[in-house]
């Protein structure tokens, strides 16, 4: 058996504890979540706090989305060595969200060794069904090019993935996009003029490097 751990997941007391269960970790940089374990099952590790300060700042399901697009069983395991600060209806409509709109299921745990426990088991549960080795460059679902290009138009003020696809659909490529008009952004739908200056204004405009 073989784990994937992002070299950016820094606990020595998780990999440690599933090295010495008989399971190899191979450090690499993952594209999405903290622990591939085969090519349909990855792991985005969460404390209390961490879970808390990516619901504020909006990276939260950014990061679902991606999990959820990347592989077929994507799992948030949120670690509870700490109480949550936000209120329950907050938290709760989080996790909800998490379940309902990107369909990443959410564990819980009570701290580092519960974790590497709920790893390992996993791990285990996979190799039994012989599932295919973890990659570092994705799931069965890593992004195609489409997908990456639609990411590029995505991020775009005011556009989100759904408009990207429609921007593409209509134009054909990034760089038909870049190359149009106010008028021709505005045939596309939800794109109205304030969108149309907005996308040409970050596709123009020069760098300030300052």
């Amino acid at each position: 058996m073989n784990i994937i751990v992002d070299i950016r997941e820094r606990s020595s007391i998780i990999t440690d504890a599933i090295e010495s269960s008989g399971i190899k970790i191979t450090k690499a940089t993952l594209p999405v979540g903290d622990y591939a374990i085969s090519e349909r099952v990855c792991i985005e590790r969460k404390t209390a706090s961490d879970f808390e300060s990516s619901l504020i700042n909006g990276r939260l399901f950014e990061q679902m989305l991606r999990l959820k697009e990347a592989y077929m069983l994507p799992i948030l395991l949120i670690e509870m060595g700490t109480e949550f600060r936000l209120g329950e209806p907050v938290i709760t409509g989080a996790i909800a969200s998490c379940y309902i709109d990107y369909r990443v299921m959410v564990a819980f745990s009570e701290d580092e060794l519960d974790t590497a426990s709920i790893i390992c088991a996993i791990a285990r549960h996979e190799n039994e069904r012989e599932a295919a080795e973890p990659s570092p460059k994705g799931g069965t679902r890593s992004f195609s090019d489409d997908q990456f290009r639609e990411r590029v138009i995505a991020n775009l003020p005011g556009i989100g993935l759904a408009t990207a696809r429609s921007l593409l659909e209509h134009f054909g490529s990034i760089n038909a996009i870049a190359t149009a008009d106010e008028n021709s952004l505005m045939d596309v739908p939800n794109i109205g003029k304030k969108r149309a200056k907005a996308i040409l204004r970050i596709l123009h405009d020069t760098y300030a490097t300052k």
